[in-house]
């Protein structure tokens, strides 16, 4: 199949997929009164609409962490908010996904989820001083109001008239952008005037509305029947995986059954392997423990889902494996590297993992190896 027709048809699911979300969570329409809302934001604060009631707009960006698009918008969202403050604009960023509805493989280009939590190590890290808040436990407000998908902006006026809903600008990629629909839309009010343009289509991540949380456990049920095997890997085995010929990020997790923190961590290692692998990504797990000892690691594999590539140690002399594997390291269990497609280690921990630190490092590496859409360079 062509590449044109592959990119036709993903064109036209993502068209099928927006018409079934405007049909069940439909848009609110211009002229409709702003609902109230109560929702907690990352400063650790409840906020209220009613605390913007002296502000001459409103504008409401409804966005999250996971998506990508959303994530090429989040500079442009924050220098729109310092842009627009000293002229009575308020912009008020909304997560309004449910987590329980956000599957491990879409959060393959992001080093945090859309949890409240999530949400606060994003804000600190692209310098968010402006609301952010959540939305994800009842999607009251978001609801209300229909976001299709993140980043889609609603504009309210003095009276909390619903005056412009859509995108924030035509593309993703910030230099190839024509119309600047959102700041058009505000300035526009500003003067008095009713926006040229006052609905758009909006491009990104569909809502993910707490009705969809069910197939999430349909593809958790999926993975979990996925098989589970174990090779044993010698010194020359192990040089090769440290090298990384394949072309791919490639994470090493060395662990052992007896190794209180690699069990207690080795859920969100399986999960990991479940974010990145549909990108040019491969996690491998090396037991350090002896080949007599390959059925217990089996089943604690297997009681874990790790349907990932894992490896057991072969033979008896575990430092001559420790040094083939990695000659930095000086044998403390857990230890993980990821190693860029060049074959650089970019992360090195020895003992609990950061988890955090360690999804960052592997997504800068995947977008080295192939940018995302909405990416004008890789980062």
């Amino acid at each position: 199949m062509s590449l044109l027709r592959v990119a036709r048809l993903a064109l036209a699911s993502l068209m099928a997929a927006t018409a079934v979300c405007a049909a069940e969570h439909p848009v609110a329409r211009l002229g409709t009164r702003m609902p109230d809302f109560e929702l907690p934001g990352v400063d650790g604060k409840i906020h209220r609409s009613a605390e913007f009631a002296d502000k001459r707009l409103l504008a409401v960006v409804f966005t999250c962490n996971h998506c990508p698009t959303a994530q090429a918008y989040e500079e442009r969202i924050r220098i729109l908010a310092q842009d627009y403050a000293s002229k009575g604009v308020a912009v008020v960023a909304v997560s309004p996904n449910s987590p329980a509805a956000v599957r491990l493989d879409e959060l393959g280009y992001t080093d945090v989820g859309d949890t409240m939590e999530d949400m606060k190590v994003r804000a600190r890290q692209i310098r968010w001083t402006f609301p952010y808040l959540y939305d994800g436990d009842t999607e009251a407000f978001s609801l209300a109001l229909g976001p299709q998908a993140t980043p889609h902006v609603f504009i309210f006026d003095a009276e909390r008239r619903l005056r412009y809903q859509g995108r924030i600008d035509d593309s993703e990629r910030e230099d190839l952008v024509k119309s600047r629909d959102a700041r058009n839309a505000l300035d526009a009010l500003l003067r008095g005037e009713a926006p040229a343009v006052a609905e758009t289509k909006v491009f990104g991540c569909s809502t993910k509305w707490a009705d969809k949380s069910e197939g999430n456990v349909r593809w958790r049920e999926k993975v979990a029947a996925e098989p589970v095997t174990l090779e044993s890997a010698g010194a020359d085995a192990l040089k090769a995986l440290r090298e990384n010929k394949s072309g791919k990020v490639r994470m090493i997790q060395v662990w052992a059954t007896w190794c209180g923190p690699c069990v207690s961590e080795f859920d969100e290692v399986v999960e990991t392997n479940l974010r990145f692998r549909h990108r040019d990504f491969e996690m491998v797990t090396v037991a350090a423990q002896f080949p007599d000892e390959k059925d217990e690691v089996l089943r604690f594999l297997k009681k874990k889902k790790a349907s990932g590539r894992n490896l057991l140690f072969e033979g008896s002399d575990k430092y001559r494996l420790i040094e083939a594997l990695d000659p930095e390291w000086q044998g403390p269990l857990p230890h993980t590297l990821v190693v860029d497609a060049e074959g650089k280690v970019v992360y090195r921990q020895t003992e609990e993992i950061d988890f955090v630190a360690l999804r960052r490092a592997i997504v800068k590496a995947l977008n080295r190896v192939k940018p995302w859409p909405g990416m004008a360079t890789p980062q």
